[in-house]
């Protein structure tokens, strides 16, 4: 499994409850750019639109800048699930207020891969924790070695 891209400030803003894969429906050209690594996730999110998901602001730009003619780098992409994986994810969203959000792109044998999470968004003061625990870790580590 090779990671092309993570989300990493998803840890930080959010509690993530439940992890889930989903396909991407990309172009040949988005494909070639994701696997050199171009891909970004900062600043994306995934949408419900009629019984569909849609991951929106993902940066994919053009593999061939000079050869790509109408290429939009920010479009809105489909998520491939399965009817019934789909109509969970939007009544979990529905009922308890959590929002799905994209954590990495990666490869599944020949396939490209979103990791998504149902999360549920973090206050500051939960932050201010998140910030206190690491410090705290890292000084334990600096001294033990």
């Amino acid at each position: 499994m090779q990671i092309f891209t993570e989300n990493r400030k998803a840890n930080f803003d959010y509690e993530i409850l439940e992890k889930l894969d989903a396909g991407l429906a990309l172009l040949g050209q988005e494909v070639k750019s994701i696997r050199l690594g171009r891909a970004g996730l900062s600043g994306s999110y995934i949408m419900p639109r009629q019984n569909e998901l849609f991951l929106v602001g993902c940066q994919i730009p053009a593999y061939q800048p000079k050869n790509a003619l109408n290429y939009i780098p920010s479009r809105e992409r489909k998520l491939l699930l399965t009817r019934k994986e789909i109509s969970y994810v939007l009544g979990r969203i529905s009922q308890k207020g959590l929002t799905l959000i994209p954590l990495k792109l990666y490869t599944n044998g020949s396939k490209i891969k979103l990791e998504l999470a149902l999360a549920k968004h973090k206050k500051k003061s939960d932050k201010r924790e998140t910030i206190k625990r690491r410090e705290a870790s890292r000084e334990i580590k600096e001294a033990l070695g």
